[in-house]
């Protein structure tokens, strides 16, 4: 059976936001097409209320351009992309925002805003990005995580990672998500460190260290995502088969998988950075307006859950 991309999951997803209302969005430096349109269409969907913050002048001149009505959106005039992400992040720290929205400056410039000792929006977590994939082939949404920050991350770092993920998944409406722990074996083996930070971070988990998912994990991919695969060799697990979340051994590990299922099993493939103190939306020139769209909608959900536990931290 053929499969063709864009299987209505991401739609089943837009639908849980469908009686949210949409969220003030920092948009930083929309001066190129695809990222102004990105915004103004995420803003048609109800998903967010954009806050272009640019280069006025430039951001006007891309919209008449492009023919896109930015007129409903409140524009802040800062001469260069440095200093959209500076206040970009300035206007969540102010509460005006409670979401961040890459426009068209490098990921780094926009992350060195986020992370910045001062007037940053670091909270004690490590930050973290995670791909939120529609994927053909597979049954339901699946998120991969990290692909794009922690280049080599250490077992206290993967904990973070875990929990960042894990979080995301229950604000999509997942009870106890069910995260995989990959490696290329699914034996512990005190050669291949992935696998020995695999064990610990099971046992973290059942003690308490990480909340809210099912890990296991060592995993290697085949029996991560087929119960057959896992069936011949003899594991029994809850996660095998059915995983909501599959943790990467490394960066490059991350990136390989998300790329190759985007390519050759033809995903679409959102992209979030989890862990800060507000969702921030990472989307690319390559990225479809389905997968923007997405994007969006994974950020606006996240917002609500997080606006949800601080309310619940007041009362408590």
């Amino acid at each position: 059976m053929s499969h063709e991309p864009g299987t209505g999951k991401y739609e089943q997803l837009l639908l849980r936001c469908r009686n949210l209302e949409p969220i003030a969005t920092a948009v930083a430096h929309p001066c190129e097409e695809t990222a102004l349109a990105g915004a103004i269409d995420a803003e048609a969907k109800g998903l967010i209320i954009p806050i272009l913050v640019g280069p006025a002048a430039k951001i006007n001149e891309v919209a008449k351009k492009s023919g896109i009505d930015i007129s409903r959106a409140r524009l802040v005039d800062v001469p260069h992309s440095h200093a959209s992400a500076a206040k970009a992040v300035e206007l969540v720290r102010q509460g005006e925002a409670e979401v961040l929205m890459k426009g068209s400056l490098h990921t780094d410039e926009l992350l060195g805003a986020v992370v910045a000792k001062e007037g940053g929006l670091r909270t004690k977590r490590r930050i973290s990005h995670v791909f939120i994939m529609d994927v053909p082939t597979y049954h339901k949404v699946l998120i991969v995580t990290d692909a794009a920050i922690n280049i080599a991350p250490t077992l206290e770092d993967k904990v973070d990672i875990c929990q960042n993920a894990i979080d995301l998944a229950i604000s999509l409406g997942l009870a106890t998500p069910k995260l995989a722990v990959l490696a290329a074996v699914e034996t512990v083996n005190s050669k291949m460190s992935a696998t020995i930070d695999a064990a610990a971070l099971c046992k973290m988990a059942d003690r308490g260290q990480i909340a809210g998912g099912v890990l296991d994990g060592p995993l290697a991919f085949d029996n991560a995502i087929s119960k057959e695969a896992a069936k011949i060799k003899g594991i029994k697990s809850l996660v095998a088969g059915d995983p909501d979340i599959l943790l990467a051994p490394d960066l490059e590990a991350g990136n390989i998988l998300a790329k190759l299922l985007t390519f050759l099993a033809q995903a679409d493939c959102a992209g979030l950075v989890v862990g800060a103190r507000v969702p921030i939306i990472l989307t690319s020139r390559a990225d479809s307006v389905r997968t923007r769209i997405a994007s969006c909608g994974v950020a606006m959900l996240a917002a609500h859950a997080r606006r949800q536990n601080s309310q619940l931290a007041v009362q408590v």
